[in-house]
């Protein structure tokens, strides 16, 4: 799944982040609300994690900027402030729902689930397929010919990134900004080490091979060569 977190303290930010990549989501950043609302409406996104005290532009009025545009992604507003009409204001602004700070990351995880869940089963279906490839996007479970595959979160987030740009060809770099989240090191070899342990778990065994190099530009994961 694919999350942008609007956040100004580059703490919180990096913890948050950090909590998802591993638990094998995608995460997208902003440090300020003009960013956030850039991103937001650029990308598809399953839900967002946005500050309200930030730089620039606000987290209310960033949500209800993306409103107004008919942005509907669930977002999941964190805030310092507990009262109940800090609550309503931001529900009312467009905010699907509230956490207040300090949080458990736990907490975090849950509320997001949930959110993608309501969002998901009315919205967008929850799974992915490339011919007898089936990925469920909310159990987190992957399957091929109807025999179910163990992948740990990395490789799950990795083998969904490549389904979601199924037929497109992706190079390390985006590999490396979208599944790890840091700039690309062109002396590291883990794209290859990853997509080289995936292609054990999703092609071996089977007539045909999905996941394709593409000598000097990168991967394609699609049926037909």
């Amino acid at each position: 799944m694919h999350i942008l977190v609007v956040e100004d303290d580059k703490k919180i930010s990096a913890f948050i982040s950090a909590g998802l990549r591993q638990e094998g989501f995608v995460v997208d950043g902003a440090d300020n609300g003009v960013d956030g609302f850039s991103r937001a409406m650029s990308e598809s996104y399953d839900a967002a994690v946005i500050d309200i005290m930030l730089p620039r532009l606000n987290g209310l009025d960033l949500i209800q900027d993306l409103r107004r545009e008919g942005n509907l992604t669930p977002v999941l507003i964190l805030s310092a402030r507990n009262s109940v009409d800090d609550r309503i204001r931001g529900l009312q602004a467009g905010g699907d729902d509230y956490l207040v700070k300090p949080f458990s990351f736990a907490e975090l995880l849950a509320r997001l689930q949930a959110l993608v869940r309501r969002a998901t089963s009315v919205a967008e279906p929850t799974t992915l397929s490339v011919a007898d490839l089936t990925v469920d996007l909310l159990r987190r479970t992957v399957a091929r010919g109807g025999e179910a595959i163990d992948l740990q979160p990395r490789e799950f987030a990795l083998l969904e990134y490549l389904v979601r740009n199924q037929g497109k060809v992706v190079s390390r770099t985006m590999i490396m900004d979208q599944v790890w989240g840091y700039d690309f090191d062109p002396s590291t070899n883990v794209v290859e080490s990853r997509i080289s342990r995936l292609r054990d778990k999703i092609d071996r065994g089977f007539d045909t091979s999905l996941i394709k190099t593409i000598r000097g530009a990168g991967y394609v994961l699609q049926e037909r060569f």
